[in-house]
Parts: C-alpha cells; sequence; structure tokens
C-alpha cells in the first residue's frame, strides 16, 4: 500500500534529496544522506500528514 497522497511536504522541507514527478509525488534519493541534511530529512519525515516517509540511519560518512 503506498501511503504518499502527494502533499510534496517532503519536497518543500528537503529539496536537495526530494524532487517531484509530474503529478506532484515525491521522487527520494535513495543514497546515504549527508550527515548535514540529516536533521533536514528527519523534519520532513515528522511534517508527512500520511507517515508515508522514514530515515533508516544511512548517513555518508566523511572520507
Amino acid at each position: 500500500m503506498i501511503k504518499c497522497v502527494g502533499h510534496a511536504s517532503c519536497f518543500e522541507l528537503l529539496p536537495e534529496r526530494v524532487s517531484l514527478d509530474e503529478w506532484g509525488y515525491p521522487i527520494i534519493e535513495t543514497d546515504p544522506l549527508p550527515s548535514g541534511l540529516v536533521s533536514h530529512a528527519r523534519r520532513a519525515v515528522a511534517a508527512c500528514p500520511t507517515l508515508a516517509l522514514r530515515v533508516d540511519g544511512k548517513v555518508a560518512r566523511k572520507r
């Protein structure tokens, strides 16, 4: 079941990692998050009205 209904709050809060398709649904990059974006990603997850997002803990490490 797909929970997302296209509110696009994730795009508004995390445009560095989220784009929108032609119908307004998010396309989310699946690469590990840079550590500087983790708090932004968590904010986007918390703002999702349908609870369709999660942060799974994969954070890119600086080399």
